[in-house]
């Protein structure tokens, strides 16, 4: 009898009510007036990455929309964030009136009083340090230092990465309600 057990089914997944934190690659994502138009950036996922900081874990999944690669972070520790970044801008130190002294003085400070003056907004420090981008497939990570600042009253936020050999590489994310993120199973 012990032997002729039958296994338990697996748990069938709602797939009406899927949420953002269930996302993997195949699915269509699609965010609510996200796209610079205030139109929904609908796109497939064709890539999912692990991030890690220290003990900090999130998620980045990205794909196409309007021939640019679009990206959302899902950090979910304590409560579900996630922020997206769907202009394809990629922002170089030098428009940042930064030099690549100034980021080492602002990652030894560790100082949150500190702030970049970026298009006319205060972008206050967060953090720095180094992370690491685990991607679909790959067993190793590949490492890299960053930097998070917030937009002084704000949701936004301006990160700076920096791979070795690579040049420091800015980009602005906006904070996106969960809800507003529609997931579809892909097959």
């Amino acid at each position: 009898m012990f032997f002729d057990r039958k296994k338990d089914p697996e748990p069938v997944q709602d797939l009406a009510n899927l949420k953002v934190t269930d996302a993997r690659i195949g699915d269509m994502l699609s965010v609510v007036g996200a796209a610079e138009d205030f139109s929904d950036v609908d796109f497939k996922v064709d890539r999912l990455d692990e991030f890690e900081a220290g003990s900090r874990r999130w998620t980045a999944l990205s794909g196409m929309f309007r021939d640019r690669r679009v990206f959302l972070e899902i950090h979910s520790e304590d409560f579900v964030e996630v922020y997206g970044n769907f202009d394809a801008r990629r922002i170089a130190l030098d428009e940042l009136g930064l030099s690549e002294a100034d980021m080492g003085e602002l990652d030894s400070r560790q100082n949150p009083a500190d702030f970049v003056d970026f298009e006319k907004k205060f972008w206050l420090y967060r953090m720095s340090r180094e992370m690491a981008v685990f991607s679909e497939g790959r067993d190793t990570g590949r490492g890299y230092y960053g930097w998070v600042f917030q937009e002084q009253d704000g949701k936004r936020h301006l990160t700076v990465r920096k791979f070795e050999g690579e040049p420091f590489e800015g980009a602005i994310w906006n904070s996106i309600q969960p809800a507003d993120v529609t997931v579809f199973r892909g097959s």
